[in-house]
């Protein structure tokens, strides 16, 4: 990527310094009074950081090409990565897709200990459109570094060049590549985990979905970070936070039309798990949400309809934030906290898993808002 710009520098210098300011000047700076929705209270410093891209006036995804959109989401996240977290080491190199190799990124972190350590394979968000290693590099460093965990980020086909399910496929192969070569990687072919954050995180519960049909390693556990599991859902959540929250309906329904081929059926579960006839015997599930996120309601859900079929869930929301906090951790403390404590339990949750991957001890009810 090039290098920011003296403007882009200065910008990223205030963002950070405001970041500290108490949340009364915060929430004076946005220009806007505390915002108070569901029984939720924005957090004062998202409420200023939200401020601030707005004035920043760069263009929304659905107002461009996907080209184009994906050059503006890699420059945005350029500004807002901050220095990288240091890493034991960091190489590129090419995994198994569905139809040829895929790019991806595999992160080993500064662990102390005997190993080997868990691996969790990261499929990153973007509506299927946007998105790839660069623009979620600094939030897998932050897993790494916090979960214990080897990281594997897939940079897997993206529409509307490849629509559904070719990401779909790829996310399978990438996932079923890492259970076969975990150890190759010097990670624990034992616990191997597979997340990914909104479309991300929609492709992981798919890959846990498909994997769970064959007699084949399958992964250990998951990480759903307000992930998209209900595709053509309406009401609650989608439409208290449709406009001013980061996501957007608009996107969304950009993001529908990029990814999903006229006439395909919305309730097929590789394009909704949330419909899947059969959620029982899926693999553990950490299903992490932001209460001012469209996305909400459907990941909550999603979390509930795991527990009704019997699987292990930690369910977790983060009441103040919203939609994307995991890619606002350099410029957001709040957001960086919010991180962590998804990174330690999940490393809480890989350090349990033995032949029964028995989680009952970290299981609990949802966080109120």
């Amino acid at each position: 990527m090039p290098k920011l710009t003296p403007r882009e520098r200065l910008e990223v210098r205030a963002a950070r310094a405001l970041s500290a300011l108490p949340p009364r000047a915060q929430v004076r700076l946005s220009g806007k009074p505390a915002v108070r929705i569901d029984g939720q209270v924005l957090d004062p410093e998202i409420q200023m950081t939200l401020a601030l891209l707005e004035r920043r006036g760069d263009p929304t995804v659905e107002t461009l090409a996907p080209e184009e959109g994906r050059r503006v989401t890699r420059r945005q996240a350029e500004v807002f990565s901050g220095p990288p977290i240091p890493m034991r080491d960091v190489r590129d190199l090419t995994v198994s897709g569905a139809e040829g190799p895929l790019p991806a990124r595999h992160y080993v972190p500064e662990e102390p200990g005997a190993g080997p350590h868990p691996l969790l394979v990261f499929l990153h968000g973007g509506g299927f459109v946007i998105g790839d290693l660069e623009t979620h590099d600094a939030t897998c460093r932050l897993l790494a570094r916090h979960s214990g965990a080897h990281v594997l980020a897939i940079d897997y086909r993206l529409a509307p060049e490849h629509p559904f399910p070719a990401p779909v496929e790829d996310a399978v192969a990438a996932v079923r590549w890492a259970l076969a070569n975990a150890a190759a990687l010097g990670a624990d072919p034992e616990r191997v985990a597979v997340g990914g954050d909104s479309a991300g995180g929609n492709l992981a519960a798919v890959s846990c979905l498909e994997l769970a049909r064959e007699d084949g390693p399958r992964p250990a556990a998951q990480l759903l970070l307000y992930p998209t599991v209900e595709a053509g859902r309406q009401g609650g959540s989608l439409d208290d936070f449709a406009e001013g929250f980061f996501l957007t309906k608009a996107q969304m329904e950009w993001f529908a039309a990029q990814y999903v081929p006229e006439g395909t059926d919305p309730d097929d579960p590789r394009l909704s798990p949330l419909k899947a006839p059969d959620l029982s015997g899926l693999p553990p599930a950490l299903v992490l949400t932001a209460g001012f996120d469209p996305l909400r309601d459907e990941g909550e859900d999603y979390a509930h309809a795991l527990r009704a079929a019997g699987v292990p869930v930690l369910l977790r929301r983060f009441p103040g934030l919203v939609h994307g906090f995991g890619n606002m951790t350099s410029v957001s403390r709040t957001s960086r906290e919010a991180l962590i404590e998804i990174a330690g339990a999940m490393r809480a949750v890989l350090a349990t898993i033995g032949p029964a991957h028995a989680l009952d001890q970290l299981v609990e009810e949802p966080a109120e808002a």
